[in-house]
């Protein structure tokens, strides 16, 4: 059962950057697809971006243009770079392993997530 480890959240003024990183126990090679969601205070848990084993990118409208998602197989490792953050990103941010079908279909793994804060 993989284990999923999230790291690189904290405190940013708007408009700065962040680079959240997603740690497996194990290979992510043979992971059909691998996702990044987060969850705001008082909010649903949504999708924010997701990759393929073949790196193929799926990206929310609320972040296309900002976030650009990757995964580094040989650390087992995806990662989520964000610029120009806005307030409306504060959030927990979660990565996930799932299935891609048109669509990405998270499973039941998650990691703990890690807290992104954007400061105004």
């Amino acid at each position: 059962q993989v284990q999923l480890v999230e790291s690189g959240g904290g405190l940013v003024q708007a408009g700065g950057s962040l680079r959240l990183s997603c740690a497996a126990s194990e290979s992510i090679i043979g992971l059909n697809a691998m996702g990044w969601y987060r969850q705001a205070p008082g909010k649903l848990r949504e999708l924010v971006a997701a990759i393929t084993s073949g790196g193929v990118t799926n990206y929310a409208e609320f972040v296309k243009g900002r976030f650009t998602i990757s995964r580094d197989n040989a650390k087992n490792t995806v990662l989520l770079q964000m610029d120009s953050l806005k307030p409306e990103d504060t959030a927990v941010y979660y990565c996930s392993v799932g299935l891609w079908g048109g669509r990405y279909y998270p499973s039941n793994y998650w990691g703990q997530g890690t807290q992104v804060t954007v400061s105004s």
